[in-house]
């Protein structure tokens, strides 16, 4: 198999092109292992270790970082002072070389799969004498989502045992337990405790100062070219913790990568479609902080799967994972872990509705959602019709049958279908119930009450597959209420959703207001769904607005330009991020409906494809280095904003990529669909 690397060359410690530049490392619980390429702590949210544990714990910042210093006979260097000449991943994992008076070190991450273990390893590649090693461990124990400014927990007590040391933080705090690994390695009692500045929060309007502590430093002897030393830390018992060497550890990860290309499909196993999988595997996990569902998954012979929508601070939630469950699983050869999560969310279904997500450490979902629903029934058409796994859709229909049930009859939030035309309404005050949910200080900055274009189009859909699977699996007496609804429904949808003076769809009607005539990417879905309610005489006016005004390289506007409302940068507070959240700002999980519909108006033309999803390849060595960010600004140079890895964001280009054209993906291809090049920076090289 081809050697994954996607490499950058080094610059300067404190050089803008890598302090921006993020990498991440997951463990299939929700945990990570995250910071800046040059190593200096930005974000409230970055650690070596932030451990997904248990309700009402949740995710939590074990080891916020490592200060390192390398002592020879002659000098005594940090890492921060020496060249930083080369960062790169290597099947998604980063590793980077330093280079600095004689030496020459590498430096790699590594958690381990299914436990909140990191591993933390240096490497002499080259140098003329032994080399002692000193490694300085800060932390503050807090929740990942804790303001800054919340103090330390009290004294932290330190207990060592040969080469285990065990912190206690207090107030029913998790242990961090700490492991060096390496020729004469031990711990010097030294304890510190110092202010620490985080630039990202504070340029995101929140407070950025805080406090590290230090228990002293880690010290082994790197004494012969290609020595090695490993600190562990971990949330895991010891036994657990000790099960593996370093070596081993970093032997069975490797494997696991190279199964999890060696099982997708073979256009997927190189280039930057090989990097996308590895990608997309960091959002599938086992829902560590819901026990309950492990149990409830083994006693019914099964096991609890979700998606994690982003990082580093989303949660699970439904739509994020419903619209990104073909890209993350079906795309790249992953079908069981593809039932496991519809079978893990159907348990969760409410009142006719699936959750909309589940807050960090709670055991219970929130329901406020419109649409995740409505897009289980896609996610589980898409199994279906790949899989054919008909034994698992007989399983899950009753409540998919019961689901409509309750949307006739209206339940949680006004959700509810129109008697007199048969459309499907929402709104609650105070809500923001479809994907546009920005809301600050109780302000819905976009609430979109009434009957919202891709709702519509997303029943329409719904009642189309619902109706086909009645038929097949029972008769045809079951259909036909279920295709009468939806024949009213797409009757309704054509004769009040058209715009006739913008040429394209309303983006609500009904609503508060009246219709809307906003020229948002929603009225996208009417065409791209497999079962389109848009009357195919409309396709190309509507598809032409939005290649006009809404497309970009990196997916869809949220809002057309001229509008009084359009923001064109994502930046600053709370209050002005989320005005602009869905007033412009770009949102890559759009591409994939834009290339589903354009292929539908322009069968047989799939090399357009490769030019919309051109500058992703580029984009891969930016922001979240190897994944694909949430946002991006509006306007050139589209800058990549919000998380730096978002799961929809990543599934929806897999999804794209895996349909077939060059094995290479999108590198060096042709961008002349939008005319924008993408943006480059001669200090990097991508490989």
């Amino acid at each position: 198999m081809t050697k994954i690397v996607r490499r950058l060359s080094g610059t300067a410690p404190d050089s803008p092109s890598h302090v921006d530049r993020e990498w991440l490392v997951t463990n299939g619980l929700g945990g990570y292992s995250s910071g800046t390429v040059v190593g200096i702590v930005t974000r409230r949210y970055h650690g070596l270790l932030v451990a997904a544990l248990p309700a009402p714990i949740g995710r939590m910042v074990m080891l916020s970082h490592v200060e390192t210093c390398f002592r020879s006979r002659n000098a005594a260097l940090k890492e921060s002072e020496m060249s930083l000449i080369e960062f790169r991943l290597e099947l998604g994992l980063p590793v980077w070389r330093y280079e600095g008076a004689g030496l020459v070190v590498e430096k790699r991450v590594l958690m381990m799969h299914g436990q909140n273990t990191v591993h933390l390893t240096y490497r002499l590649i080259d140098g003329s004498a032994p080399v002692r090693l000193e490694l300085r461990p800060f932390l503050h124990v807090r929740h990942f989502e804790s303001p800054l400014r919340t103090t330390l927990s009290g004294p932290y007590s330190v207990r060592a045992v040969d080469q285990r040391v065990e912190i206690e933080p207090g107030e029913d705090l998790p242990q961090l337990r700490l492991l060096m690994s390496g020729s004469q390695s031990m711990l010097t009692l030294n304890g510190s405790r110092g202010p620490h500045g985080y630039r990202e929060e504070q340029s995101r309007g929140y407070a950025y100062e805080g406090s590290l502590w230090s228990p002293g430093f880690f010290h082994a002897e790197l004494d012969h070219p290609s020595g090695e030393a490993t600190l562990v830390a971990s949330t895991e018992p010891w036994k657990t913790v000790e099960a593996l060497t370093p070596e081993a550890a970093l032997q069975t990860e490797t494997n696991r990568r190279i199964q999890l290309l060696e099982q997708a499909p073979a256009r997927m196993r190189s280039g930057v479609c090989a990097e996308l999988v590895l990608a997309a595997d960091q959002f599938l996990v086992s829902p560590a902080a819901r026990p309950e569902d492990a149990t409830r998954a083994t006693a019914l012979g099964t096991e609890a799967r979700t998606v994690i929508a982003g990082y580093h601070w989303f949660t699970d939630w439904g739509r994020d994972t419903m619209i990104s469950l073909e890209g993350l699983t079906l795309a790249t050869g992953r079908e069981r872990e593809a039932c496991l999560i519809l079978r893990t969310f159907a348990s969760y279904v409410r009142d006719g509705l699936i959750p909309n997500m589940f807050p960090d450490g709670e055991r219970e979902g929130l329901y406020h959602t419109a649409d995740a629903t409505l897009w289980f029934f896609h996610a589980i058409g898409r199994y279906v019709s790949i899989t054919g796994d008909e034994d698992t859709l007989k399983i899950l229909l009753p409540v998919l049958r019961d689901i409509i049930d309750h949307h006739v009859r209206g339940t949680r939030f006004g959700i509810v279908v129109d008697p007199a035309d048969g459309l499907l309404r929402q709104g609650a005050d105070g809500y923001a119930l479809t994907w546009m949910d920005a809301k600050v200080d109780g302000d819905v900055i976009t609430p979109r009450r009434g009957k919202a274009v891709e709702i519509n189009a997303l029943f329409y859909n719904a009642l189309c597959l619902l109706g086909g699977w009645l038929d097949r699996l029972e008769n045809a007496e079951a259909a036909r209420p279920v295709e009468a609804m939806a024949a009213r429904l797409r009757e309704s949808f054509n004769d009040r959703f058209w715009y006739n003076e913008g040429q394209h769809l309303y983006d609500v009607v009904d609503g508060p207001g009246g219709a809307d005539s906003s020229c948002r990417p929603n009225q996208v879905l009417a065409i791209s769904l497999p079962h389109p309610v848009l009357d195919e005489g409309r396709w190309k006016p509507v598809l032409e607005v939005v290649r006009s005004r809404l497309l970009t390289p990196f997916g869809l506007r949220t809002l057309a330009p001229g509008h009084p409302n359009y923001r064109s940068r994502y930046f600053g507070d709370l209050r002005s991020r989320d005005n602009a959240y869905h007033q412009g700002t770009v949102w890559p999980w759009l591409i994939g409906p834009y290339v589903d519909a354009w292929e539908r108006v322009h069968p047989g033309e799939t090399g357009g494809r490769a030019t919309l999803l051109a500058a992703f390849a580029d984009h891969l060595s930016e922001a979240g280095i190897g994944t694909i960010s949430e946002i991006f600004d509006a306007d050139a140079p589209y800058t990549p904003r919000g998380c730096i890895a978002q799961a929809w964001s990543v599934a929806e280009v897999v999804r794209t990529l895996s349909r077939g054209g060059s094995d290479r993906g999108p590198v060096g291809s042709d961008r002349g669909q939008t005319g924008v090049k993408p943006r480059s920076d001669p200090r990097l090289t991508p490989v």
